[in-house]
């Protein structure tokens, strides 16, 4: 046999020429049978999704020549605008804005907040603590350029202890200086359950039965196409994500989108361009062919990952550990939190997650104080696209409760290779035993 050459039939074998030794691989199968209801119901969603996404392209006529790239000033880039219309006809608002320019979800955010916000107006968050990354762009964090510096105040109301909305808290936090009521779906760095799309719809409603003209702006990452609805269909005024997470398909190499009202989605056009420029320029380079063809493929690619954080729930659930949401329950997002209460069991997931991936798996992570964090965090993603959530990636904050936090996957069966080689580490260390 030519060394380094692998011969394996059996799915077994190869797992254990993989690191994936039998007792690992045997548990893991047995998890994954009893979850093949759960998995049929996500691949009916998934088909459900990929019908409203392939309409779209088909409603805007979508052709070849909207994959041409554009450069300089953009004037005119129908494909950069088509591909705007196409968000707006799925997620069913009026305008999008859907650009390579912005950065990442923060910064979708923020450009989301300070085009909608003017001194003297006031962002009321009724889903508790923002994520880490926000805190610096709202100023809770004092930094340059926040939103505090620009004289725009911030309030928030947290969420009852069983994760739902404080509706009494919420009247009584609005006030006439009220202009954003801002709403995270996921749940960062926190162990609170997941928001669904019907309980943003309720509170939704409530905010707007209170005050019609208060804007109401969804933070979506990790949670879009996990369920049929998104949060635009039942009143979200802006629903705002990162493409480098569900929309993109794995295969947008940057960008986000805002989605929402045209007033909404121009002031925030204005805020990310210029005055009087707005959605006119910005030109789209070479990434319309993988914007529109990730977005095409990513009801499936979401599914995939969604199995993917189903089986860690049930699979850690089983060996003791507090897992958010917990196995059995619904799914809103495609995040995974797992509680080990020690770091060195964040720390070994997150390097069975590196050893999975198909690039850099032989980089082993460490914990470091990444910019934006107020404590060391640990990232694991061998990603094609850097920093990418939708492709398998852990990551966690090294405090108690000491949760990682598990997502992504482009295919169902890489997210389980994955997760299988995240307890294999734990294994290997003695930090788990196996039932």
């Amino acid at each position: 046999m030519e060394k380094g050459r692998v011969f394996a039939t059996g799915l077994e074998d190869i797992y254990r020429i993989m690191g994936i030794s039998p007792e690992v691989y045997r548990f893991g199968c047995r998890t994954e049978e009893k979850l093949k209801e759960r998995f049929a119901a996500v691949d009916e969603t998934a088909a459900y999704n990929q019908m409203k996404v392939v309409h779209a392209m088909q409603k805007n006529r979508i052709s070849a020549e909207h994959f041409n790239p554009s450069s300089g000033y953009g004037y005119n880039d129908q494909g950069r605008d088509d591909l705007e219309r196409v968000y707006a006809d799925t997620f069913h608002t009026e305008d999008a804005l859907v650009r390579p320019q912005i950065a990442c979800g923060t910064h979708a955010l923020a450009v989301a907040l300070f085009g909608n916000l003017r001194p003297g107006d006031e962002l009321l968050s009724i889903s508790g603590k923002p994520y880490d990354t926000l805190e610096e762009v709202i100023g809770i964090r004092p930094s340059k350029g926040s939103l505090a510096e620009y004289g725009i105040t911030y309030r928030q109301v947290e969420l009852k202890e069983d994760g739902s909305f404080d509706f009494p808290a919420i009247r009584e936090a609005i006030t006439p200086k009220t202009r954003v009521v801002a709403i995270q779906r996921s749940k960062g760095y926190l162990t609170r359950p997941t928001l669904s799309v019907e309980a943003i719809g309720e509170a939704i409603a409530f905010v707007k039965a209170c005050r019609a003209d208060l804007i109401c702006m969804v933070d979506n990452c990790y949670g879009e196409f996990v369920q049929r609805l998104e949060p635009s269909d039942l009143g979200a005024d802006m629903v705002v994500g990162s493409l480098i997470k569900n929309p993109g398909g794995g295969l947008a190499p940057i960008g986000g989108y805002i989605a929402g009202t045209r007033e909404c989605v121009e002031n925030a056009a204005y805020r990310l361009t210029s005055p009087g420029l707005g959605k006119e320029v910005g030109a789209s380079l070479n990434v319309m062919q993988s914007f529109y063809q990730g977005f095409f493929l990513a009801p499936t690619v979401t599914a995939g990952a969604l199995k993917g954080a189903l089986f860690a729930a049930n699979l850690y659930e089983q060996l003791g550990f507090k897992v958010i949401p917990g196995g059995s329950e619904e799914r809103y997002d495609i995040i995974q939190a797992i509680e080990f209460g020690f770091p060195e069991g964040v720390i070994e997931f997150c390097k069975g997650i590196q050893a999975a991936a198909p690039v850099d798996s032989y980089v082993t992570p460490e914990p470091w104080a990444m910019p934006g964090y107020d404590s060391d965090v640990i990232m694991a993603a061998g990603a094609f696209v850097q920093g990418s959530s939708i492709e398998l990636s852990a990551d966690g904050p090294i405090k108690p409760p000491y949760a990682v936090y598990f997502q992504g996957g482009l295919t169902w069966e890489h997210a389980r290779f994955g997760i299988l080689m995240s307890l294999q580490k734990l294994y290997e260390k003695g930090l788990v035993k196996l039932p």
